[in-house]
């Protein structure tokens, strides 16, 4: 039933009161507060765009329509001028004293997907309006502006070959020598290597396919051993935890590194810097191309740690494995879900039609149809 009265909140006043319930349901658990902040900030954006002193319940279709446009024009301005974290790369011989030159970014909008979670924060918010008697209708039922989420992912998003995760993995495993520092002439000291730690990095990313906010919100108590078996308890989205067994090589990565890891004992993060801090979000894109330059040219290929999340599922899915496992794998809720991490792959249709499980028992030794072909 319609509420017999609703309370004519502007937008500013109902996205503030919306904001406050959001980031409040990361005490109970039933947000991260990385999910939470991401809401905030979509709704942030929504009032900017809408108009923070209209009243809510007159806005339209039309004026939702209007806002969604808004935001796919805005300028994308995540990845401008390559800057990386502040302290993830020192000790690798590659700083000059000097800062960063920004080269320039031609602006081209919002992705398709940057648009379809921005679509989703806003219908969240009038959900929840309508639930609480701030609209008499939610006008998204009536917004038609909708992005192709899957057509609009970039190309850095999407999985690598497997030849380009070979490389990246066999990089990370064989690690350039250190330079040498100009100043002092010598090379670093042990606790200021971290090659180790890279490897490790690249190592879970790719196998493992965890979000970079679970990669770096992991302890070291969160590895543990069962059976004989490394795992990884990985604390998910939602307040879920997922317990995953670590591949042989990459539980050996992970013994190198606590080997020479710089933290002391009373440092619980278990990605540290050289200057013994937890890495930050952007901190990981600056270690996956530190060796990515290490690749061959012609396996190398730009990715994000989102695009080796599309990597692991993609070639576990590719190799047959169980789809429960996979999505057990990612820590999705749903299998649905993995139809976005999902990529296609060159010549895959091909190979597949060329050995048909139900045609298999028909062919000879030789590879030919058998004599009741």
């Amino acid at each position: 039933m319609l509420p017999a009265e609703v309370n004519r909140l502007t937008v500013q006043e109902a996205a503030d009161r919306y904001v406050e319930l959001v980031r409040a349901k990361t005490v109970t658990g039933g947000l991260s507060p990385a999910t939470a902040e991401v809401y905030a900030r979509d709704v942030a954006t929504f009032v900017r765009l809408a108009g923070p002193d209209r009243v809510l319940d007159d806005l339209t279709g039309e004026d939702v329509d209007a806002v969604l446009l808004a935001f796919a024009r805005k300028p994308d301005e995540r990845r401008k001028g390559g800057v990386q974290g502040k302290d993830a790369g020192k000790g690798t011989g590659q700083s000059t004293g000097k800062s960063p030159v920004k080269s320039p970014v031609k602006s081209t909008g919002q992705s398709a997907a940057s648009q379809a979670r921005f679509r989703r924060s806003v219908s969240a918010l009038f959900r929840h309006a309508a639930s609480a008697g701030w609209v008499h209708l939610d006008p998204m039922a009536a917004s038609s502006v909708r992005a192709r989420e899957r057509g609009g992912l970039r190309p850095e998003r999407r999985a690598l070959t497997r030849e380009q995760a070979e490389g990246l993995i066999e990089a990370a495993g064989s690690p350039a020598a250190p330079p040498v520092e100009a100043a002092a002439g010598r090379r670093r000291r042990a606790d200021q290597r971290t090659e180790v730690r890279d490897a490790l990095v690249v190592l879970l990313l790719t196998t493992l396919g965890p979000r970079v906010s679970e990669l770096v919100r992991a302890n070291v108590e969160d590895f543990y051993t069962n059976d004989g078996v490394r795992y990884w308890r990985i604390f998910g989205k939602g307040g879920r935890t997922r317990d995953v067994p670590l591949p042989d090589a990459v539980a050996a990565a992970l013994d190198a590194y606590l080997s020479v890891r710089a933290g002391g004992d009373g440092e619980k993060a278990l990605l540290l810097s050289w200057r013994g801090r937890r890495l930050a979000r952007g901190d990981v894109q600056a270690v996956i191309d530190r060796v990515q330059r290490q690749v061959d040219p012609g396996r190398r290929r730009a990715v994000t740690p989102h695009g080796l999340r599309h990597t692991t599922a993609t070639h576990l899915l590719a190799d047959g494995t169980d789809m429960d496992a996979v999505r057990r794998v990612l820590g999705h809720s749903d299998l649905s879900t993995l139809g976005r991490y999902r990529d296609d792959l060159p010549g895959e249709l091909e190979v597949a039609m060329g050995s048909h499980p139900l045609l298999r028992r028909r062919r000879g030794p030789a590879g030919q149809a058998g004599p009741d072909a």
